[in-house]
């Protein structure tokens, strides 16, 4: 069970957001899938507080997949499946069987601003095939505006993510917002959060 200090900082925000915008199809049961899972700490704090929501982590990475594994195992989770090794820069085909307009929601934290753009591009053209008709793609992070990165930490951020990884760094809002567009997604919402984080609402048309 590894363990994130941010992941425990954040749930609780996140979570608030989630069962907001899904409230009101708390009657039926959906299906969400979460990109780059990480530890598994989101997803088991998500489950407990929305148990209408049949959840499926997903990550790239062997060790955050026993992570979740492990977190699955110690709460007993009923409602969240087995984790599944998903690439989101691959096609929507090799994402891990999901049939086409399979997901009421697709959830993606803090997994935008380390990846390279094709992992954007994958995520939004991934998302505008899985997601049912008027299901929502929501992004958490911190995020550039008009090209232009405030306030300075998050400046700083960027400039420390880009020298471990040349193709990471803070994505732009209107460039997903683009994204979003060219895959029969709209951006509905912005809600500002704590620490000049912000959640990111699609809409699949």
């Amino acid at each position: 069970m590894l363990l994130s200090p941010q992941a425990e900082r954040n749930w609780e925000s996140v979570c608030s957001v989630l069962e907001d915008v899904l409230e009101s199809q708390s009657h039926r049961q959906l299906f969400a899938l979460e990109l780059g899972s990480g530890t598994g700490q989101h997803i088991i704090r998500f489950a407990q507080k929305m148990p209408f929501v049949i959840w499926q982590p997903s990550d790239i990475k062997e060790d955050s997949l026993e992570s979740i594994k492990a977190y699955i195992a110690a709460t007993q989770a009923k409602t969240v499946l087995p984790p599944v090794h998903l690439d989101a820069s691959e096609p929507w085909e090799k994402w891990a069987g999901l049939s086409h307009n399979s997901c009421d929601v697709i959830i993606s934290i803090n997994l935008l601003q380390y990846s390279s753009f094709k992992t954007a591009q994958g995520v939004f053209s991934g998302a505008g095939q899985i997601l049912k008709q008027n299901g929502l793609l929501i992004t958490y992070g911190v995020y550039a505006v008009n090209g232009i990165i405030t306030p300075s930490c998050n400046e700083k951020l960027d400039e420390e993510l880009r020298k471990m990884n040349p193709d990471w760094g803070l994505p732009d809002i209107d460039v997903l917002r683009q994204l979003a567009y060219g895959n029969g997604m709209r951006m509905e919402r912005i809600i500002e959060m704590e620490e000049y984080y912000k959640c990111l609402i699609f809409r699949k048309l």
